[in-house]
């Protein structure tokens, strides 16, 4: 099958398209004929240094398709059936190919509204935002939410999360992205351009933080006391737990993982109606380097994917 590979760490010019042998599903596994994938910041950390794993790993968590093969013991899913999902993060998966395996737990029912190219684009990016709002910061109707970089791939999806649990959505995003935001519910946009984010917004019970560096520090400042910072951009932001601690707030990195019944809870929000995916591009297989070059630019909005099938 052909799947993207790389010799070296590096720029988006070190992916290429390779031959592999396709894979077989083990027990309480199945084989996904990959329709699509998506992209995501965390590709790009993981061609350029190896990320998590420190060596060169096959690409790419987003994914769509169909089931082709069934190992032992899974009962949830048969050939056919239409998946979608982020199989296996925090360990490789490898998406970017023409067939993948993944655990069956890791995996829901493709929502029969969205493509295969918009459930790519949302499995990651939706389960990061879900496992922040609601898993660690247990958003609550009424609690004010403070979003960073919301027209991006997980805030553009985040807004909508805690809209949906009741809460009251302050955005940061550039003034082009405004109505964009808007349209996703947000009560409030910032122009974190033109105007202190800090003095804007505060009595904030939650924020998630998509942007990091000072952006952490600054941002404990609009929070009331007990709130929490959940920081999805860099490990080192794990620091900031020490920080907020003598404040009375909480803070930390979080690491989005793999989760089925996570997806399904997505995937009912998307078949309500409740939740929708931007796609910024959609490029084939065999323009990663493109997609990736598009990506690492850091001025989408919504999200990259690659079609395969």
């Amino acid at each position: 099958m052909r799947a993207i590979g790389q010799d070296t760490f590096g720029g988006p010019e070190v992916l290429r398209v390779i031959e592999v042998d396709k894979p077989t599903p083990g027990p309480a596994e199945v084989l996904i004929r990959v329709h699509a994938a998506g992209v995501n910041p965390t590709d790009s950390w993981h061609r350029g240094s190896g990320g998590l794993f420190g060596a060169i790993t096959p690409l790419g968590w987003d994914v769509s398709g169909v089931v082709e093969a069934v190992g032992l013991g899974v009962t949830r899913f048969a050939p056919g059936d239409e998946v979608f999902g982020m199989p296996r993060l925090p360990s490789a998966a490898g998406t970017y190919a023409e067939y993948v395996t993944s655990p069956a737990r890791h995996l829901a029912r493709k929502p029969s509204n969205l493509s295969h190219v918009e459930a790519a684009a949302l499995s990651l990016v939706a389960l990061t935002a879900w496992q922040a709002l609601v898993d660690t910061a247990d958003v609550r109707p009424g609690q004010r939410v403070l979003i960073h970089g919301a027209a991006g791939g997980v805030g553009h999806v985040a807004i909508q999360i805690a809209k949906a649990r009741g809460a009251y959505v302050v955005a940061t995003a550039r003034a082009g992205n405004h109505d964009f935001v808007r349209g996703l519910g947000a009560d409030e946009v910032i122009d974190y351009t033109a105007t202190d984010f800090v003095a804007a917004a505060r009595d904030i019970d939650v924020v998630v933080d998509t942007v990091g560096g000072e952006y952490g520090p600054r941002s404990l400042r609009t929070l009331r006391p007990g709130g929490i910072l959940v920081s999805l951009a860099s490990p080192a932001e794990a620091a900031l737990a020490e920080v907020a601690r003598p404040l009375g707030l909480r803070a930390g990195f979080m690491i989005v993982e793999a989760d089925g019944a996570g997806m399904r809870a997505i995937a009912e929000l998307a078949e309500a109606g409740a939740l929708r995916v931007e796609v910024d591009t959609v490029l084939p297989l065999e323009l990663v380097s493109k997609a990736h070059e598009i990506s690492d630019n850091q001025r989408t909005r919504g999200k990259i994917v690659l079609t395969v099938a």
